[in-house]
């Protein structure tokens, strides 16, 4: 079994180096998913409100023999529940549904700007974390300007954002801001959204250097870039394939040259750093 390295986050807790992303896994399949990424290595596991299977996670969490202490369980607060009391009450029903004492990685899912009430979300998972009912605090698809707004009106900087982050989309004034401020970046849809980059000449020319197939070459190019790559796969084999990562490494300009697919805001191939799958 792959021996997955953590990343230390700013609040003195852990996070594995790559997660098992579970949207749009649900009911049966999406907990036989999890029990299978679990038996593969995966010890982060990335579920939300609204991907609307946190009672999958939590059945699989409930019949895994891996032990709870060893996974690290991540949800998202949705932007329609917003709010102090309203983050408290909903992180409630997240812990109920994930069957857990403890949420690992509590993210506010979007900032949800029109609305203007991600300020008081994230008051309420300061003091959710001071109670110890969650681990580590942070966010998804924030920008710099969010993010910067959380540091002056609360003083606390989350540990993590989330946000879309591959290929044609590598973000990189955004992953360098969080390494200035010591904010770990999660990548969610790290192998791209409808367009697949890792179809793209460079990379597949690159994967056959290393021996590896294009699809470990772009999770392998996030883990150079510091990034947390969250893939998503139902299928174990491919499960398994996406975790095998970490016996080999890229060269920087293998890194630039993956870099250098993508566009300054992502936007031709769909990407917008405030806009998420079912939000």
């Amino acid at each position: 079994m792959t021996e997955i390295p953590v990343r230390q986050l700013r609040d003195e807790t852990s996070l594995p180096a790559i997660g098992f992303g579970t949207y749009p896994l649900r009911g049966d399949e999406g907990t036989q998913a999890v029990l299978s990424a679990l038996d593969a290595g995966y010890r982060l596991i990335d579920t939300a409100v609204n991907y609307k299977n946190e009672d999958a996670v939590g059945r699989a969490l409930a019949e895994t023999d891996v032990h709870r202490s060893d996974i690290t369980v991540t949800t998202k607060l949705p932007g329609r529940h917003h709010g102090y009391d309203e983050t408290l009450a909903s992180f409630e029903d997240s812990r109920q549904a994930l069957g857990v004492d403890t949420i690992d990685l509590y993210l506010i899912h979007w900032p949800n700007p029109s609305v203007d009430k991600y300020v008081d979300a994230w008051r309420a998972m300061i003091d959710l974390q001071k109670d110890g009912r969650v681990r580590s605090i942070g966010v998804s698809n924030f920008t710099i300007d969010f993010l910067t707004r959380l540091a002056a009106e609360t003083g606390v900087l989350p540990a993590v954002n989330q946000v879309e982050v591959h290929p044609y989309f590598p973000q990189d004034d955004l992953i360098a801001f969080h390494a200035d401020h010591d904010i770990v970046t999660e990548a969610w849809s790290p192998l791209g959204k409808a367009a697949a980059p890792y179809n793209e000449q460079v990379i597949v020319d690159i994967a056959a250097r290393h021996g590896v197939t294009p699809a470990q070459t772009v999770l392998r190019w996030h883990l150079e870039r510091g990034v947390v790559p969250i893939p998503k796969s139902g299928n174990a084999d491919r499960q398994r394939q996406n975790l095998d990562v970490f016996g080999f490494s890229l060269t920087a300009d293998e890194v630039a040259a993956i870099s250098a697919l993508g566009t300054p805001d992502g936007r031709l191939f769909g990407g917008d750093p405030t806009v998420h799958e079912e939000m």
